[in-house]
């Protein structure tokens, strides 16, 4: 579902608690001098600092919890520095910094390409070594940050601005995805359509704003209506479509129903003292082998015209 005010300061205070963590930093050598020496130095640094005497303790370690920085030594008995960065870098979100006692051994270069994010001389000192941690934790809140605003573009781009569901761009798209789905495990598939019954008169009677308020009040019970993996969309105009994963259509007439319901036992109150309950028709329709996105969209939305010709208030099944 699309981000609510409330995921937005959950998420807030959570990067919050986050950022006041100190960075983790793992330092990766067969040494255990070494190990003792550069453990002193980074957490003196203020950094949380653990270490493993061999790359395949190090991988141990981070598949039990998430590391900054991998500091290793290319030089190890076993697995290497250089096959060690290949792993962090294709499983973990980790930067690593590559050592080495021997100043012809490796390029710069070449040990950039293979995707450390830096790389040391050994004896390195305390000076030189807090500070290429620095530059590298600095990249790495950069590009979360920027990740972060491009994520926040996206959802721009996806939402609706009136009823914060997801926008029709998003619904074919995101359709499509789950009938490939759908297809490729062979696992059930559901569309309910809806729409406000008579909302052109509403408007005409009460008003734009107050239109407005009404498809922002559905919006908000359809939120509350679906589980975590159903996603919902605003179609175009007092239309809403709601996505139905692993939901057979009998399955997918009980959400409807629900929603139709609570519906209509709230008060619009377009104005002080008037009692006015609106109602809506809805289609649903589950997902037939072999049909395409079109197809399955329309055999909703005629399911959801049959229940407002019959009357509306109600729920029609394709």
């Amino acid at each position: 579902m699309p981000t609510t005010q409330e995921d937005i300061d959950s998420q807030t205070a959570t990067s919050s608690q986050e950022s006041e963590k100190a960075p983790h930093i793992l330092v990766v050598d067969d040494d255990s001098g070494v190990r003792e020496s550069l453990q002193e130095i980074i957490r003196d640094a203020g950094y949380t600092c653990s270490t493993a005497s061999g790359a395949n303790e190090a991988l141990r370690l981070l598949g039990n919890s998430p590391v900054d920085i991998v500091l290793a030594d290319i030089r190890m008995p076993g697995m290497d520095g250089l096959t060690l960065t290949a792993i962090v870098k294709e499983k973990y979100d980790t930067d690593v910094i590559l050592m080495t006692g021997h100043k012809e051994e490796f390029l710069y270069e070449e040990v950039i390409e293979r995707g450390a994010s830096d790389f040391v001389l050994k004896p390195v000192s305390s000076k030189e070594l807090i500070a290429r941690l620095k530059r590298v934790l600095r990249e790495r809140a950069l590009i979360a940050e920027l990740k972060k605003m491009q994520s926040q573009l996206r959802e721009l781009t996806i939402t609706d601005d009136l009823t914060r569901l997801y926008n029709s761009r998003h619904f074919f798209r995101q359709l499509e995805s789950e009938i490939n789905r759908t297809r490729r495990y062979g696992r059930p598939l559901s569309l309910v359509l809806l729409d406000v019954d008579d909302f052109k008169h509403f408007n005409d009677t009460y008003g734009h704003l107050e239109g407005d308020k009404v498809l922002a009040g559905l919006s908000r019970i359809i939120q509350a209506s679906l589980r975590k993996n159903d996603s919902a969309y605003r179609y175009g105009g007092d239309e809403f479509t709601i996505i139905l994963p692993e939901t057979r259509g009998r399955q997918a007439r009980k959400v409807a129903e629900r929603i139709r319901k609570k519906f209509r036992s709230t008060n619009i109150a377009p104005a002080q003292g008037n009692q006015v309950n609106g109602t809506i028709s809805a289609g649903v329709a589950e997902y037939q082998l072999g049909e395409g996105v079109t197809n399955f969209a329309k055999r909703a939305d005629q399911a959801m015209y049959t229940a407002k010709r019959q009357g509306g208030d109600q729920i029609s099944v394709a």
